[in-house]
């Protein structure tokens, strides 16, 4: 999908570990991805800002909490838009939409510790009460995770909706500032 790749799961899992951080790979990433698409800053303690924990440490330079935040910045300016969410691979549906779920609401946290009081419109609003609706949404205890195809759907969708904030937050105030 994206010729600039995230970290592997397991890495980032490691690494949370390492650090004692109480968030799974799809919760960091998508607490991350929140705050840089509402115009938080592109820093190397971004875990302790996006976690809203100044106590955590500083990734170190190459490490792979800071290779998550470079490749997702990365992704985000990337033109062809290859961004894509940080997900269990090769692991079941059930598996894979809790983790999106999870994402979900990690994206809300970062989103709304960025955001301020900027401005959004109409569909970045939408796109935003679908993240909620999302990250609210529970697995069914008898779903049998056949349903594959609506999990790449939504997950196409969320990527999408995921640009348009960053777009509505970043790019459109970016493009107003070099017009004036």
């Amino acid at each position: 999908m994206s010729a600039i790749e995230l970290p592997d799961w397991n890495e980032v899992a490691q690494a949370a570990d390492r650090l004692a951080l109480a968030s799974t790979p799809a919760e960091l990433h998508g607490a991350l991805c929140g705050w840089l698409a509402a115009g938080g800053e592109d820093a190397p303690d971004w875990p302790a800002r996006v976690l809203a924990d100044p106590g955590i440490p500083v990734p170190q330079a190459g490490e792979v909490l800071d290779r998550l935040r470079r490749a997702s910045v990365a992704q985000f300016a990337d033109p062809e838009f290859g961004f894509s969410l940080l997900l269990p691979e090769g692991e079941g549906p059930v598996v894979r939409a809790t983790a999106l779920f999870a994402w979900c609401r990690a994206f809300l946290g970062g989103f709304g510790l960025a955001v301020a009081s900027k401005p959004l419109s109409e569909d970045a609003q939408e796109a935003l009460r679908d993240l909620a609706s999302l990250g609210a949404a529970q697995i069914d205890a008898n779903d049998d995770g056949s349903d594959e195809e609506a999990l790449v759907e939504i997950e196409e969708y969320l990527r999408m909706a995921v640009l348009l904030l960053h777009a509505d937050c970043v790019l459109a105030p970016q493009r107003r500032q070099r017009l004036h």
